[in-house]
């Protein structure tokens, strides 16, 4: 079976609905998934060289009191996967397109899903700029790709058009929100959802599989 995961590395709330779909995999052992990691881009203007994470969070969201309340909402969901959100650590918010470039590069050598994890966990555990190639880079090749091809491939604008044409196409599915999970093309679910609903859409993809 095939899961398209529409996310966006700078979104605590896909970080969450991974975790979830874990969690709804080991609910269903017998079926097997081959995830692949589909960008959207939350903020498709952003500056190449991000911005500083105080101004995005007070032009997105407005008070202080009001970021508290939404990210407060968004630690103790995280507390639920086992995920302890840093946001004190994170001095910018950064631009996503290298982020899923590497993954792009990543995919065509069979890491994605474990560099998937190891950005999320820079960016919202450790609080690092993962819109920094040199970070990009590091990350990378701690994971076993070749430090210098990443880099000659980040350097350059090979599939930064990829990018945002797969944001484009997510919209024209009417997909505004992420995390959104599509199970073989056929059902399509948006947000962090709960493990036990993954898993009965995993129960209504396999069970139009048996049919064909």
């Amino acid at each position: 079976m095939e899961i398209d995961v529409i996310f966006d590395t700078v979104c605590p709330w896909c970080y969450i609905g991974k975790r979830r779909l874990e969690k709804a995999l080991a609910l269903r052992p017998l079926v097997a998934v081959t995830p692949k990691w589909r960008p959207f881009l939350l903020n498709p203007e952003m500056p190449p060289e991000g911005i500083d994470r105080s101004a995005y969070l007070a032009k997105k969201f407005g008070s202080e009191a009001r970021v508290s309340r939404i990210y407060g909402t968004i630690g103790e969901a995280g507390q639920s996967v086992e995920i302890d959100f840093a946001f004190d650590r994170i001095d910018r918010t950064p631009n996503s397109i290298d982020s899923h470039r590497l993954l792009r590069f990543a995919e065509n050598q069979g890491l994605v899903d474990e560099i998937v994890e190891v950005l999320f966990v820079e960016f919202f555990i450790n609080g690092r700029d993962i819109g920094d190639i040199e970070i990009l880079t590091e990350i990378g090749a701690a994971k076993g790709l070749d430090a210098a091809d990443l880099r000659d491939y980040l350097e350059s604008d090979e599939d930064v058009r990829l990018i945002y044409d797969e944001n484009v196409r997510a919209h024209r599915l009417g997909i505004n929100g992420v995390p959104s999970f599509s199970f073989n093309g056929n059902f399509v679910i948006s947000g962090a959802q709960e493990p036990q609903v993954l898993a009965r859409m995993l129960d209504a993809a396999s069970a139009t599989e048996n049919v064909a």
